[in-house]
């Protein structure tokens, strides 16, 4: 007999995230788990194939096989990465699972007990004009964030005191609760899983063993970035309690509008207006770059909306070293504030130009035929 597909076993797209492949397993396992349903065979047999699921969709290198080759690209018999099937070595991913529902997930030390948590993870919004995040560039930044109290080094206990055991857990910094079938362990609530507990906190950090603290950093900016990229500052962010490793800290680039380019990815775009005698007539016309001025030569008859295309003048990528190009688009500016001597020369001119006919104005002439055989119809 086939097996069903995967996706559809946890009632999943095939675009689902790990948060949502676990949160479908975790339901499918709550639902059919064996100790749930005693005797059931079909309960169990759903388990098996939820769990079979998970297994290969939470596994990056699985998943890539069974996307392009189905049940063969996982399958041992055939060289793929397989599954267990048993329904009893559920712990690695089932206790995972209910650790996330029951809270008593965490690294934990030698002896059991849990280690402090590292510092949070801190976000900066780094503005940048578009000339600086096309060429790179070192800045500094005043980050507010945590330190190691100075007065107690971290310990958060008083000077001259120390942290004593935790009496409710043992020293474990988790204790076991009994919930329905299942045996569970919970970060201990005296402690909050440190294991230790200050009786004379410390003045400077009120028992935190941190204290706020703003610091200067320098960045390097890659020359490309663009709006929302991150740099990334290991061990920047805040300080973990009690001497735990610091978190990072994410600098998000976020680069100011510009006042003649705009940017696509690795292009750049402008508008250049030019008057109408030029756009008949042509000529060179100078335009800027990010890289100084350059000459482009216009055709005679330019139309207003056409798009010059430089190539290369545009952005270097800051993955693939690519560069974009720059493309100008030509706007024909109306004259305004005419005196009655240019008037009369634009009627003179004007009635000169439809004594031709539709060979100087082709495409008002074809617009105007549109229209007219537009009404006719509706007549008709």
């Amino acid at each position: 007999m086939s097996k069903r597909d995967y996706y559809d076993v946890l009632g999943v797209e095939k675009n689902a995230t790990e948060a949502d492949l676990k949160k479908a397993y975790r339901r499918k396992a709550m639902k059919y788990h064996p100790d749930r349903n005693p005797g059931d065979k079909e309960a169990e047999a759903s388990f098996k194939e939820a769990k079979e699921a998970y297994e290969v969709l939470a596994d990056q290198n699985k998943r890539a096989a069974y996307d392009q080759f189905g049940h063969a690209g996982v399958d041992p018999s055939m060289g793929g990465g397989g599954f267990s099937g048993d329904a009893s070595g559920f712990g690695d991913i089932f206790g995972d699972i209910f650790s996330d529902i029951f809270g008593s997930g965490g690294a934990t030390g030698r002896g059991g007990r849990r280690q402090q948590a590292r510092g949070a993870d801190i976000g900066y919004k780094l503005d940048l004009s578009l000339e600086d995040a096309v060429k790179g560039k070192q800045v500094e930044i005043k980050v507010p964030t945590s330190k190691t109290c100075d007065i107690c080094h971290g310990s958060g206990a008083k000077e001259g005191t120390k942290p004593t055991s935790c009496q409710t857990c043992d020293g474990r910094g988790q204790v076991r609760m009994q919930q329905g079938f299942f045996s569970i362990q919970q970060t201990c609530p005296n402690c909050h899983g440190s294991g230790e507990v200050i009786s004379d906190p410390c003045n400077a950090c009120r028992g935190e063993g941190r204290v706020k603290h703003t610091k200067t950093l320098s960045v390097k900016v890659p020359a490309g970035v663009d709006s929302g990229d991150q740099i990334r500052l290991s061990g920047e962010g805040d300080v973990g309690q009690r001497g735990a490793a610091p978190g990072d800290l994410y600098v998000q680039v976020q680069v100011k509008p510009h006042p003649i380019f705009k940017r696509e990815a690795d292009d750049l775009y402008c508008e250049m207006p030019i008057s109408f005698a030029s756009a008949v007539l042509g000529g060179d016309i100078e335009i800027p770059t990010l890289d100084g001025r350059l000459s482009l030569k216009i055709p005679p008859e330019t139309q207003s909306g056409k798009l010059f295309r430089m190539r290369g003048k545009g952005v270097q990528n800051v993955r693939t070293r690519n560069t974009g190009d720059l493309y100008c688009k030509i706007m024909i500016e109306t004259p305004i504030n005419l005196t009655s001597e240019q008037k009369d020369i634009l009627k003179n001119f004007d009635e000169s130009i439809h004594a031709g006919g539709a060979k100087h104005n082709p495409q008002e002439g074809s617009w105007k035929n549109k229209i007219k055989s537009f009404f006719d119809d509706l007549v008709t």
